[in-house]
């Protein structure tokens, strides 16, 4: 597996990945049914922030991360990434692949921390990794994401502490 920038030309293999995730709904509230464009708008973090892929030895995409401050100005300190891997790479190691390149890129650049605003309760999967990584929940939103299997479930707010 190689990580690399993400770029337009892996916004169709993306693209694919990110609706069938979306339309589970089960992991994340963006809105289903956007053209390629928009997908790509709401992924491919420009600078500060960056995107990258995890593409497999014979070229197929296996997932990608976004990354970045948090937010502008006075919260550009601690930083923010999103995650999706396709379901046919789950379980091999792809997600955590990328967290720790994500993490060790926020250390590089000098973020205090990572804040993650929305790990939905029942993406179990998820919250564990994150909590193997270090991230601690520091709260949980009840009924903040309505999940198509479970209905209203809450949304962790996890963070990792890379000032020390």
């Amino acid at each position: 597996m190689k990580l690399r920038p993400m770029t337009r030309a892996d916004v169709p293999a993306f693209a694919t990945v990110f609706r069938e995730i979306v339309d589970a709904g089960e992991t994340y509230a963006y809105p289903e049914d956007l053209p390629d464009n928009a997908i790509a708008d709401l992924w491919m973090e420009g600078a500060p922030g960056r995107a990258v892929v995890a593409i497999d030895d014979d070229g197929s995409f296996l997932g990608a991360a976004k990354m970045g401050p948090n937010r502008p100005g006075r919260g550009a300190h601690i930083g923010t990434a999103s995650f999706m891997v396709s379901s046919a790479a789950r379980g091999k190691g792809v997600g955590r692949a990328l967290a720790r390149d994500m993490i060790d890129w926020h250390r590089r650049q000098g973020y205090a921390g990572i804040q993650f605003n929305a790990v939905v309760e029942t993406n179990m999967a998820a919250v564990r990794l994150w909590q193997d990584l270090g991230f601690r929940i520091l709260g949980t939103v009840p009924g903040a994401f309505r999940s198509a299997t479970h209905g209203p479930v809450g949304l962790h707010v996890m963070f990792l502490d890379l000032s020390s």
